[in-house]
């Protein structure tokens, strides 16, 4: 009982929250607090500097990544490369079942020692032990099912390295926040990597992407307004039916 008083509590400290932003903009996520930020800070492992010649400082073909040939793609902790996101997926099945059972059961003694005739004249008036038992039975039952679903999205998010695992794996993340009236538009995307996918451009698909993790959605007033209430969502949670 003490639980369920509760109820009305929390559901008020949860809609303060929503008061709170009546008349204001979303806010944004912090752009310090997050993973990319803290790898940009954290300084990567010293490289191993080769002893340079004298006609290196002049030369276009050293391997230096400041060079006009050099390989700039991300490789270490804070590095920075574009994701592109294109898909493009289609799924249609359709299931359907049907089950038929039927079945019929019949017992009776019409002749054991001459006890059923006994046994029939102390029996109510229509009873007889020919047909001592009868049972009959039928089921039957029949589903049908279909998915149909079609998704399509193209987008570019620039992802930081935040992590050089062991065996030379990238781990990236990446957010990107839009803000549009009322309502902001967010894309996060993580995984791993490998460096030899990346390309001279220094992007990489999304399904070359390993535990890739992508979301794409938003939060504001058109969101809130497509969400069901605090009090709806708890009644479809407790009610049994």
């Amino acid at each position: 009982m003490r639980h369920l008083l509760l109820l009305p509590v929390l559901a008020s400290l949860t809609g303060c929250s929503d008061l709170r932003e009546v008349g204001r903009l979303p806010e944004f996520t912090p752009v310090q607090s997050s993973a990319e930020t803290s790898a940009m800070l954290t300084p990567p492992l010293p490289e191993r500097i080769e002893p340079r010649r004298p006609a290196d400082g002049a030369s276009l073909w050293n391997a230096s990544r400041q060079s006009l040939l050099g390989d700039r793609r991300a490789v270490e902790r804070g590095d920075i490369l574009t994701v592109v996101i294109e898909i493009d997926d289609s799924a249609e099945m359709s299931n359907s079942s049907n089950r038929g059972r039927s079945g019929s059961e019949t017992m009776g003694v019409p002749s054991l020692f001459g006890i059923p005739e006994r046994l029939n004249d102390s029996l109510p008036a229509g009873a007889s032990m020919g047909s001592a038992v009868a049972t009959n039975s039928s089921s039957s039952s029949s589903g049908n099912g279909s998915v149909k679903r079609n998704e399509k999205l193209e987008l570019m998010v620039a992802a930081t390295v935040v992590d050089v695992l062991p065996n030379g794996v990238l781990h990236i993340k990446g957010s990107q926040e839009v803000r549009v009236n009322y309502d902001i538009r967010e894309l996060l995307i993580e995984g791993y990597v490998r460096p030899q996918d990346i390309s001279r451009q220094n992007d990489i698909t999304y399904d070359k992407i390993a535990s890739a993790r992508i979301s794409y959605g938003g939060r504001g007033q058109v969101m809130q307004v497509q969400q069901p209430r605090y009090g709806q969502q708890i009644a479809d949670i407790i009610l049994p039916f």
